[in-house]
């Protein structure tokens, strides 16, 4: 890796190397998970608590050194393993991913957005895509990533770089998008139960920070293309590795004939799709009627293994790829071979993040720093700018946006609505400070996957390695997202359809 010169360059070099120098990231992770029982007893003895401010409970932490706290280790170790949400995942989408690629449909669809896209416009195209990609769960984390990667390489460039460039758009851009996703509509029914508890008739729509997150959309992809170029590509220089890029030449005529029928596959699962989302009684509908609550949106794992196993069958038989089920088991098989490293993190990352949610630690001191925030009684442009740091901070010890909304949610929401501000305006300061620091974060749920996928390139790569690489993006995105949404709060602009800014208290 080139060690450019520059102070921001030597922060990022003695970063990494810190980062590097610690254990291997499985280790790290078991000397972590180690690390919360100690101090689950020490915040015991010392009896840390907080009042939890939705239920108005007194949270106390968990001594897990005790006898309770012990067999509960020992019943659910393997549960907390093969509970592991993004293990699952991971692992069931590799088997569609795997046919896809065995077949090489894949390698012929990185020739054709190598040949057909603009050289100077693709780095745009992955941040941008990563950003759409949040609409659909986890996609961008199974498939983009590692996609973003292999597509660099091909064009000569280094594969970390198209890596962290899709990464920080899946991730950093977390709260930007185009189109409504999943988290929409859970946040809006978190904030609703905290503004009600100012205003009882007071709602709050999933679209209440739709117009900023379509802003925030370009801001972000912009801002990620600009880092990826200007400080992530020279920092790490040259690619030297040992991983040999795709074949770039032209599609040959039976390559080409198997991805038109490759494509009619997509076209005609995308119409069994609409025809059960559009009807209004659309079997691929929720029990609500409803496309977000859907099966359809709930199981994208399931959507994004069709589309990649299917498209991938029809691929492979047509170009003779496949010539029997042997094939593509092989595939598949070898699909999982390359996650080993993968699993091993995941099982000392699974008891780390089901001992800290045990102990209660992150509830306490989430509730406690949000707290320390709202006594300050500050002006509203230092606030917004704290709140999204508090949001950041609280990020790297606990992972769901969901569960951190719950608990800030009825602080600041009747804080800011006190203050004269509308709660949409509380909920989308927390999804920027929920978003910046997703890319640094080791309670990221997918933290683990982005370890293995860095280590395919790099041999030596490490927790330091990801977040030297990333924390640009961090600062960056901390930065726009700053200016944009105290402009938009100076400006007075709505944040949604039919949202005011503002909140009349009387």
């Amino acid at each position: 890796m080139t060690k450019t010169k520059g102070l921001f360059n030597k922060f990022l070099n003695i970063t990494e190397k810190a980062g590097n120098a610690l254990p291997h990231p499985a280790t790290l992770f078991a000397l972590f998970a180690v690390a919360v029982l100690i101090f689950s007893g020490i915040a015991t003895w010392l009896e840390w608590e907080a009042i939890h401010p939705a239920t108005k409970e007194l949270v106390k932490p968990v001594n897990l050194l005790s006898k309770d706290g012990l067999h509960r280790i020992m019943l659910e170790l393997v549960d907390n393993f093969t509970g592991f949400a993004p293990l699952g995942i991971v692992l069931v989408a590799m088997l569609g991913i795997g046919i896809a690629e065995s077949s090489g449909l894949i390698g012929a669809g990185i020739r054709l957005i190598v040949l057909k896209s603009p050289k100077n416009m693709l780095t745009f195209v992955l941040v941008f895509a990563g950003i759409l990609s949040n609409m659909a769960s986890d996609v961008g984390y199974v498939l983009l990533i590692p996609l973003a990667g292999v597509i660099f390489l091909a064009v000569g460039r280094h594969p970390i770089a198209g890596m962290a460039a899709a990464f920080s758009g899946v991730s950093g851009g977390f709260s930007a998008n185009l189109i409504l996703g999943t988290i929409d509509p859970l946040l809006a029914g978190l904030s609703t139960e905290a503004a009600q508890i100012i205003d009882p008739n007071y709602v709050v729509n999933p679209t209440a920070n739709y117009y900023f997150m379509v802003v925030s959309t370009f801001v972000i992809a912009i801002a990620g293309t600009l880092v990826t170029e200007k400080i992530i590509e020279p920092r790490l220089g040259k690619y030297k590795g040992d991983v040999d890029p795709e074949n770039i030449e032209r599609l040959s005529k039976q390559e080409k004939k198997g991805v038109i029928w490759a494509g009619i596959s997509c076209l005609i699962m995308i119409a069994i799709a609409l025809w059960g989302l559009l009807p209004e009684h659309g079997f691929l509908k929720g029990e609500d009627g409803t496309v977000l609550r859907s099966p359809f949106i709930k199981g994208i794992i399931f959507v994004l293994v069709m589309f990649t196993m299917v498209p991938g069958l029809v691929y492979g038989f047509i170009t003779k790829k496949f010539k029997s089920d042997a094939d593509v088991m092989k595939g598949m098989t070898d699909s999982i071979k390359t996650l080993a490293s993968y699993v091993v993190l995941v099982f000392f990352a699974a008891q780390f993040v089901a001992f800290f949610k045990w102990s209660n630690l992150g509830i306490i001191l989430a509730i406690n720093g949000a707290n320390a925030l709202m006594s300050a009684n500050i002006g509203i442009i230092p606030l917004i700018l704290l709140f999204i740091l508090l949001s950041g901070v609280i990020n790297l010890a606990m992972g769901s946006a969901s569960a951190k909304w719950a608990i800030m949610a009825p602080i600041f929401i009747p804080m800011f609505m006190l203050m004269g501000y509308s709660p949409e305006l509380s909920q989308v300061v927390y999804r920027i400070g929920d978003s910046v620091t997703n890319i640094i974060s080791p309670m990221m749920s997918f933290f683990a996957l982005i370890i293995a996928y860095f280590y395919k390139y790099d041999k030596n790569a490490g927790i330091g390695t990801i977040v030297a690489t990333m924390i640009p993006y961090t600062f960056a995105f901390f930065l726009l997202w700053s200016v944009l949404i105290i402009a938009w709060v100076l400006l007075g602009l709505p944040l949604g359809p039919g949202v005011d800014m503002y909140y009349n208290v009387g």
